[in-house]
């Protein structure tokens, strides 16, 4: 797997990718992968042509972890799984050391473990003296290149080890090295390793370590990304990393950054450009197991990566894609998005209006007359970024496209606290659908979950598939609070069918008011959504909407 390169001027070494979401990614604050979330991770991490899965670290303390690896050993994966561990520990026979038994039982055919490269650590933390951390180092390997396929030897705190003694922590690379180690990783264990630093330290280990390397960055110094790319192009044949860039502190190099970055701006080939697809795919899936909210950020896999508010990078992007896209946002599976602000010109709003009506142009009466109507209602407090449901709504009712599916005649919300210390809260709705009229009321977990349910009480007698639309998320926003209580507001709802999901706003000085905006205007643009697109959420220009505009 590891191919030895010193050169880069003219070709292109083989890099092996190594993913430590399971183990390092599970030490970020907050976060606790399950046995499923291991093993769906891991299938998915497989899917996408990560080269090794590190699991874990199997030992009698980590339950989850050993069963990970007698799952995973049945499973058939492309990827060579990894079981993590150290070095046996000082005045112990390998043989002995229960953790390095552990890691051959595993019957995976990786083990990857770790040893001490910085002075301090040996003296201090470990407490032994430097010629017996050598000795631990080298018959660890030994051991385990006796009884398993391959050993990966991760150099801990190698950068600050080879800034207090560079001498000392390139001998303890040798004696992994001349044990029998498959690749020797360089890692920066706490993350303060720059760059130019890097450069330098990489290429004096380079010209003295014959073996195979490699690289393994935290990101306490915001450089994990650009650190592991620079050692990369200096000749490290394995980097390490995690999806997200979960881990320890600041968290871990991110792959979703780093493997983009080498394979698109440097012409490394480590996975298919149908797998580079799936990576913010990959990026949201990993995120949801872990339950955290996605980075919308973050680079090539955030929903905001690829999206352009101003006017003129709208207008650019659309005449020339390279003015203002460094690469194309399906090479890594995202999309490109227009947002629609105060700070948008008719290029961001033709755009969007493409897919609505094709043929317009900037010219259009209609594209100027919807411009000036959205800053309008962003004077006024609206914000349409995260609310895409109610701007459609809005450009095709202007556009003849769209009526109000239904009437509200009006509604009530009754907030009473009982003596037992609860609060009740019940709503009652008046709705006219043609001719026929609906009322009736529903109770709910606060008024706006009581209005959510009248709402759709009195609604799903004529629209069945509103049935289908979930509340997903639900934010309150203070716009200026000068003016106290009577602030106004604004509320944002995300909505979902199961199918696709769609953001709408309300704003008000009364959260009620607002909130009930926001909730009509979700309800609207599923009907909306039945009528002009498919099952997948996806726009049909179909005739009959052309016509309809026409006219």
């Amino acid at each position: 797997m590891f191919y030895r390169q010193k050169s880069m001027k003219n070709k292109k070494q083989s890099v092996s990718l190594y993913d430590t979401t399971l183990r390092d990614g599970n030490q970020a604050l907050g976060i606790s992968f399950s046995l499923s979330d291991k093993l769906r991770i891991a299938e998915k991490l497989d899917e996408f042509g990560i080269h090794y899965i590190e699991g874990g670290w199997p030992n009698p303390t980590s339950p989850i972890d050993t069963e990970f690896y007698r799952e995973v050993s049945r499973a058939g994966f492309h990827a060579k799984i990894a079981a993590f561990g150290s070095t046996r520990r000082p005045g112990c026979k390998s043989e002995d050391d229960p953790f390095l038994r552990n890691l051959v039982e595993t019957g995976v055919p990786v083990a990857t473990i770790f040893g001490k490269s910085w002075d301090l650590h040996v003296t201090h933390v470990i407490g032994t003296d430097k010629d017996e951390n050598l000795r631990m180092i080298a018959d660890s390997v030994r051991f385990l290149k006796k009884n398993m396929e391959e050993v990966i030897y991760d150099a801990e705190h190698f950068f600050d080890g080879y800034k207090s003694d560079p001498q000392y922590a390139i001998s303890t690379l040798m004696a992994a090295g001349e044990a029998g180690a498959d690749c020797i990783v360089l890692c920066d264990t706490n993350g303060g390793i720059l760059p130019d630093e890097l450069t330098a330290i990489f290429q004096d280990v380079l010209s003295k370590i014959p073996t195979p390397l490699g690289i393994h960055a935290h990101n306490d110094s915001g450089c994990a990304d650009a650190n592991s790319c620079v050692a990369v192009i200096n000749g490290a044949v394995h980097v390490q990393g995690t999806i997200n860039g979960l881990g320890e502190r600041c968290g871990n190099a991110n792959l979703c950054t780093i493997i983009p970055n080498l394979q698109l701006k440097r012409g490394f080939s480590l996975v298919t450009p149908q797998q580079l697809k799936t990576l913010s795919t990959l990026s949201v899936f990993i995120a949801e197991i872990a339950n955290v909210t996605p980075d919308i950020r973050a680079p090539y896999v955030g929903k905001a990566a690829f999206s352009h508010k101003a006017g003129a990078h709208a207008d650019g992007v659309r005449k020339v894609r390279e003015s203002f896209e460094h690469v194309s946002p399906d090479c890594t599976g995202n999309k490109r998005q227009f947002v629609v602000s105060d700070q948008a010109g008719s290029g961001t709003m033709l755009e969007k209006l493409e897919t609505i009506r094709p043929g317009l142009n900037k010219k259009d009466p209609d594209v100027k007359k919807l411009l000036l109507k959205i800053k309008e209602l962003e004077s006024q407090g609206y914000q349409f970024e995260a609310a895409e449901g109610s701007f459609e709504l809005i450009a095709r009712e202007m556009l003849g496209q769209f009526r109000e599916p239904f009437i509200v005649m009006g509604f009530r919300v009754i907030e009473e606290k009982r003596e037992n210390g609860s609060v009740f809260s019940e709503a009652t709705i008046k709705i006219k659908e043609n001719d026929v009229f609906e009322h009736t009321a529903a109770e709910g977990d606060g008024p706006v979950n009581a209005l959510d349910n009248a709402l759709r009480k009195a609604l799903i007698k004529f629209y069945p598939s509103l049935s289908k639309v979930k509340l997903e998320d639900f934010k309150v926003r203070v716009l200026d609070g000068r003016d106290g209580t009577e602030s106004k507001v604004r509320v944002l709802i995300e909505s979902s069918d199961g199918i696709s999901r769609w953001g709408t706003v309300g704003v008000s000085t009364n959260i009620i008011e607002a909130s009930w905006l926001a909730l009509i205007d979700s309800l609207k643009y599923k009907l909306m959504k039945d009528r002009f697109m498919d099952n997948s959420g996806k726009s049909e220009i179909a005739s009959e909407i052309c016509q309809a505009a026409v006219k």
